[in-house]
Formats: structure tokens, sequence, C-alpha cells
């Protein structure tokens, strides 16, 4: 279930192939496509009990594809004007998410991972993980 109950211009949600045969099924990612406008530049995957909340930052240069593959997660995003929460449990639903956008992420199973697909390389100073700065940064462009 792929839940919206907002809508926000900086954060999208992305439906990927899915391929389901009686042996299992398949989801796939191509960068610089519809399901990843991208060029893929780093993945990562994030394994968290139930309850954890992770993310609360924003980036300043880099767009994410966030994707759950095991158990389902919520997503709170933040643009400073809007807010938006989404509930990820399908690994052929993505959310999109364009710098600018203060994201926080809900566990909401035991054993969740959500991989990370991203455009930029880990940068620490594209990092802004206090609120209160990130609410001036936006302000300020």
């Amino acid at each position: 279930m792929l839940k919206n109950i907002s809508k926000m211009k900086l954060v999208k949600i992305i439906k990927l192939p899915f391929h389901t045969q009686t042996n299992g099924d398949l989801v796939f990612i191509e960068g610089m496509t519809d399901n990843a406008p991208f060029s893929i530049k780093r993945v990562f995957n994030v394994r968290a009990q139930k309850e954890s909340i992770r993310g609360k930052h924003s980036h300043i240069n880099c767009s994410q594809l966030l994707i759950c593959t095991n158990g389902s997660v919520e997503v709170f995003c933040d643009n400073n004007s809007e807010t938006a929460t989404y509930v990820l449990d399908k690994p052929n639903h993505g959310l999109l998410i364009f710098p600018g956008v203060w994201s926080e992420q809900k566990y909401l199973e035991e054993d969740t991972v959500l991989t990370v697909l991203c455009d930029q390389k880990y940068e620490e100073e594209d990092y802004i993980r206090d609120y209160e700065k990130f609410s001036k940064y936006i302000i300020s462009k």
C-alpha cells in the first residue's frame, strides 16, 4: 500500500517495473529513465528495527530514490511550507525526493530494509542535519 497524505512538488511517487513468476518476483531500476531520472552514483541499504526513526536531514544537492525492499516504512517529508507522509511497503514503489526536502523515516515492522539510490556520491557538506538550519537555508534560497 502506498499512501500519500499530501502532495509536494519536490517529492514524487515512482512505480517501478515489477515482474512476478511462480518462483519469485523481480523489480529493476535503471538510471536516466522514468523510474530513476538520474545517473545513479551511490546505493545503500538501511535496516532498522520497528519504531526506529532514521534520516532526519535534508540534502543541498543530492536527489534520492527510497525503496522499501522488505517490511514497511513511513516517510515524512517537509519542504518548509508543506508536509507529506508516505508509507512505502512494496518493493516496486519508490519515493523520489529532490534536494531541499527534510526527510524522516519511521520503520513500521521488524527487520525493515530501505534501499536508497542517490545521484551524488557521499559528501558530508551536502547534509543539513539540524531542522532549524534547514528552515533558514530554505528561506534564504
